[in-house]
């Protein structure tokens, strides 16, 4: 489509489907506003468990556990033993909260490399001189790597994909929304392992211990679903894009295209200093993985497991810490390799802004612990679980339609609750158990939850990187607003969703491993 046009194009009304959509959003911002801060929320909701559990301990409430047949009751946290727990158990509640350490360990890693400045070279690489055939899938897939980078990526690749699109010929407010899209409605998928897959693993295995204490599901349970769903999400998005939304005739911006200063070329172009850092940093990865990979061959290697198992050996168990070794070894040799590393201080100095910029999530974390730690003491998630499994299996529903029924829950919760990790600490202990009692394995339940939690980031105002990319669109197009970002992201999600959930159900009933378990 051409954006060259001095003309004004006529703006078509929005569809009464697309009205009553804004409306819904009007009313969920609304909502959403009046909610606090996630800190709070599970503040709120600790409160909510101190009294629902004196009220139902008074109650005689319980349940028969149908593995041990042991009788499981609700206890008080306003009883002497539960004031002594919620005391005395504060600070073990948050210093053995399984996404704690990993999230940090992992962090670092990611702090190195994003602070040489590999992840913003690498990205424009991936989308540089893609002919224009390309684009959309090009910047979609590289959204898909860049989740690698957390957050990081939407401040990161918004703007870049507005430049690569404008200097393709193309509007770039179709550049800002397909890089926004592709980040947020494919937020869970990836071809590479990420912070999200170790931090999601680390709450399934602790809600998993309420039925087998031994389970674990590592971080790359769900690597195959992820890896194959990386790039159905970006074809589906390419699709919906190319056939539907570019040919929208309010898509061009303001003022036509032109083109791009030579300030604007330089940071989209990559130099041959980054070039050959790049090259460099390939080899290393290579070389780490290679080494990983060959030193893991002997049945006898330190690196396996008991019995010589891969699935339970140290670097699986382990992955945070190899996740943080990869990570910081490529962001040095990177570094190095331009100049934004020079001495050893350097990198410490990335660790040290890579830790500030956690603080957020270590605030988040301490109310959350202590949540789950109260939910997890007074029994009432088991006798949820328990109870909701007895109820499940009394409707004779199929495993399928469980999982699609949730994935519809989560759907409509993550429209609120636009945290991944808040979300999913509130979910998984009723629902992994839950399910693991109707033979659903957790990795199958955090797998479905990786689709819902995903495709709805990118329509909901309540998500800061909603408002982030209109800010991005407003500079091209000063009359979008949330109806006119809303109204593009709408009918992306709906297919996304759609197909992402058929596709799971596909994976589910043929079976297939959605990772290494």
């Amino acid at each position: 489509m051409s954006t060259t046009s001095t003309e004004p194009q006529p703006t078509e009304p929005p569809s009464r489907a697309l009205r009553a959509a804004f409306r819904a959003f009007a009313a969920i911002e609304k909502v959403g506003n009046k909610l606090p801060n996630p800190f709070w929320l599970f503040w709120i909701l600790a409160g909510v468990v101190i009294v629902l559990s004196a009220i139902l301990a008074a109650t005689g409430v319980s349940t028969v556990h149908p593995g041990t047949h042991d009788t499981i009751e609700v206890q008080s946290l306003l009883s002497k033993a539960g004031l002594t727990t919620m005391v005395e158990g504060a600070v073990d509640n948050f210093a053995t909260f399984p996404p704690l350490a990993t999230i940090l360990i992992v962090g670092f890693g990611i702090a190195v490399a994003e602070a040489s400045g590999l992840f913003t070279t690498l990205l424009r690489r991936m989308v540089a001189r893609v002919p224009g055939t390309y684009l959309t899938f090009a910047l979609s897939m590289t959204a898909m790597v860049a989740h690698v980078a957390g957050d990081a990526a939407y401040v990161t690749l918004i703007p870049l994909g507005a430049l690569i699109f404008r200097a393709a010929g193309r509007s770039p407010v179709l550049g800002c929304i397909v890089a926004y899209v592709s980040i947020s409605a494919g937020y869970d998928a990836s071809p590479a392992i990420t912070t999200t897959d170790t931090l999601l693993s680390s709450i399934s295995t602790a809600a998993a211990h309420t039925i087998d204490p031994d389970y674990v599901v590592t971080p790359v349970a769900n690597y195959f679903f992820a890896l194959a769903s990386s790039v159905l999400v970006a074809l589906v998005i390419t699709v919906v894009v190319e056939k539907v939304i570019a040919r929208r005739s309010d898509l061009d911006p303001d003022e036509p295209v032109k083109a791009l200063t030579a300030e604007e070329l330089k940071a989209v172009e990559v130099t041959p200093e980054q070039r050959r850092a790049l090259r460099r940093t390939g080899v290393a990865a290579l070389a780490f993985v290679a080494v990983v990979a060959v030193a893991m061959v002997p049945a006898d290697s330190p690196l396996r497991g008991e019995h010589g198992s891969l699935v339970e050996s140290p670097v699986i168990t382990g992955m945070s810490v190899v996740l943080f070794l990869f990570f910081s070894l490529l962001g040095w040799v990177y570094g190095r390799g331009v100049g934004t590393f020079r001495t050893a201080n350097d990198i410490v100095d990335a660790l040290v802004d890579g830790a500030r910029s956690y603080a957020p999530i270590l605030v988040l974390f301490f109310a959350i612990s202590q949540f789950l730690a109260y939910f997890k003491w007074t029994n009432i998630g088991n006798v949820i679980a328990i109870e909701g499994a007895e109820t499940l299996k009394g409707m004779h529903l199929s495993g399928w339609t469980v999982l699609v029924g949730i994935a519809v829950l989560i759907t409509f919760m993550n429209l609120v609750i636009t945290s991944g990790s808040a979300l999913w600490a509130l979910a998984a202990p009723v629902l992994i158990p839950m399910l693991m009692l109707i033979g659903i394995e957790p990795e199958t339940t955090q797998a479905v939850y990786r689709v819902a939690d995903s495709v709805t980031n990118c329509v909901t105002p309540m998500s800061p990187y909603f408002a982030m990319c209109l800010g991005f669109i407003q500079q091209h197009k000063k009359s979008a607003g949330i109806g006119t970002l809303a109204s593009f992201t709408i009918p992306i999600a709906a297919v996304v969703w759609i197909v992402w959930v058929a596709f799971f159900v596909a994976w589910y009933l043929l079976g297939i491993p959605f990772g290494v378990s």
